[in-house]
């Protein structure tokens, strides 16, 4: 998949999930592969079937070298925004690693302040191994959150649409009103809580 040469050290690749979601964390993850170790089938977790990325987040689990996830929390999107969130949680997956990356590639236009050398590649997650491997460890282990979130929270679906603005999504806020992990900072939640008496809800706990 690598489609430029890549330095020789210790290389960690580096994405995300849920930056558009109107609910729940941004989770990133970061993945250093083992060169001996290869794994079919990587991709753009995007590109992918549910079932597909399970088995490859076990298989990359199971095979990497070094992985690990990193998050923000609903409260610190609607503090800092969502791209600098997404940045945190990116920070925090590669602080976590074990060993430490020497280089790390991250998917985009913008990378985090590291303590090592760092490059984003855009659309590196269909360019980089490395990159792939965390796009879908990131999608499957926020995925698994956004299931766990509807149990808390029923009734608008998050299992389904993993908090992302479909129309089913749109009109269980209506209906309901923002839970405790909707993004208040985000347009479709902040236009409804401002017509809302007092401009807040909680939803059901």
């Amino acid at each position: 998949m690598n489609d430029f040469e890549l330095p020789p050290d210790r290389v960690a690749g580096v994405d995300e999930a849920g930056r558009g979601p109107l609910a729940g964390p941004v989770v990133a993850a970061a993945v250093i592969l083992d060169p001996r170790r290869p794994i079919d089938g990587l991709a753009d977790s995007k590109k992918l079937g549910e079932c597909r990325r399970e088995q490859l987040c076990q298989a990359i689990q199971q095979s990497a070298l070094a992985w690990a996830l990193g998050r923000a929390e609903v409260a610190e999107i609607d503090r800092l925004n969502i791209l600098q969130a997404s940045l945190l949680a990116m920070q925090r997956a590669v602080a976590a690693l074990q060993p430490p990356p020497e280089y790390v590639l991250v998917d985009g236009k913008h990378c985090p302040q590291l303590a090592c050398p760092v490059r984003a590649v855009v659309g590196g997650d269909g360019r980089v191994a490395a990159i792939a491997a965390a796009s879908i460890v990131a999608k499957v282990h926020r995925d698994r959150e956004m299931r766990r979130l509807d149990d808390r929270f029923p009734g608008y679906g998050l299992a389904m649409h993993k908090g992302y603005p479909t129309r089913a999504h749109i009109q269980a806020l209506r209906e309901r009103g923002p839970s405790p992990v909707h993004r208040r900072s985000f347009g479709p939640v902040k236009r409804l809580l401002e017509t809302m008496p007092g401009g807040a809800g909680d939803g059901d706990e």
